[in-house]
């Protein structure tokens, strides 16, 4: 059995440990307020380039646009790995990159793209060809997505890679962060259904093909722009949880702890008097 000074020790370990786990959950809950609000002014806009990039490809005809053609054939897909910077979030970082890891292992010729520090040192531990890395939080992230748009996108109409697939994380609620796969280029024409009925008319200038010439890389920085304001969102709302479950923990080892030095103190204190009373007894005798 320990005895009471190490117990004491722990204790006082744990107790310290306590307070960072504090600290770093209530730093975690005021991020992740700022990062939901930062999703929440980006999604109006994300939503209305997406219309607008479905109402444009359903009126034009063709475009001679590289995102709108299959990539070279035998050149490995682009994959980009998007993880925080920081760990300390329980398995947040570990699910992206096990999903990341079978994705690329369903098609063996892969080219990775690392965002993110933790991505990074994910694709350096397999031995895999990373083309890009940068990390997620340095500098303003719309640079950063412009960056990492350029760099794909030149790779993608030279033909070193035939596909940009993004595996990053999906904020479904403050307790459910969900990794996902999506396939960002080549972009498939969803044709729909065209309503019934009287319709306005509507003008693009100089023309719908040139809007959407336009429009497609923009679409692109964007789409990781967000994906980025998403992982973001995510990665505070997994710390916070896990702080929070770190700090009650370390409050159960705690009394758990002190419950054993008090019995440690009080066995220890039973062995004095017994010592004290067994030699009065031999005196006297």
């Amino acid at each position: 059995m320990a005895s009471v000074k190490d117990l004491r020790d722990r204790i006082k370990s744990l107790k310290n440990t306590q307070q960072i786990t504090k600290a770093m959950k209530q730093v975690a809950a005021a991020k992740i307020r700022r990062a939901e609000i930062a999703q929440r002014q980006a999604r109006p806009y994300a939503d209305a380039l997406a219309a607008m990039l479905r109402d444009l490809m359903n009126a034009v005809g063709s475009v001679d646009h590289p995102f709108l053609k299959p990539g070279r054939a035998g050149a490995p897909k682009g994959l980009i790995l998007m993880t925080s910077d920081k760990g300390l979030a329980g398995a947040f970082n570990s699910n992206v990159i096990r999903l990341a890891e079978q994705t690329a292992r369903a098609d063996s010729n892969v080219v990775w793209y690392a965002v993110g520090n933790k991505a990074r040192n994910a694709t350096k531990r397999m031995s895999q060809p990373t083309a890009f890395d940068t990390p997620l939080s340095t500098g303003p992230k719309l640079e950063t997505a412009r960056r990492i748009a350029a760099r794909v996108t030149d790779d993608f109409s030279n033909g070193t890679i035939s596909a940009i697939v993004l595996v990053s994380s999906k904020l479904v609620s403050m307790s459910t962060q969900r990794p996902e796969v999506r396939t960002l280029v080549p972009i498939v024409a969803e044709r729909t259904e065209v309503a019934s009925g009287p319709r306005g008319a509507v003008e693009f200038s100089p023309s719908p093909e040139a809007v959407l010439t336009r429009l497609l890389p923009k679409y692109l920085e964007f789409t990781i722009f967000s994906a980025m304001l998403e992982t973001d969102a995510a990665f505070f709302a997994a710390q916070l949880i896990a702080m929070n479950n770190a700090t009650d923990n370390a409050g159960k080892l705690i009394d758990e702890l002190t419950l054993q030095m008090n019995k440690a103190r009080q066995t220890a204190i039973t062995s004095e008097m017994l010592e004290i009373v067994g030699g009065a007894e031999a005196i006297v005798g």
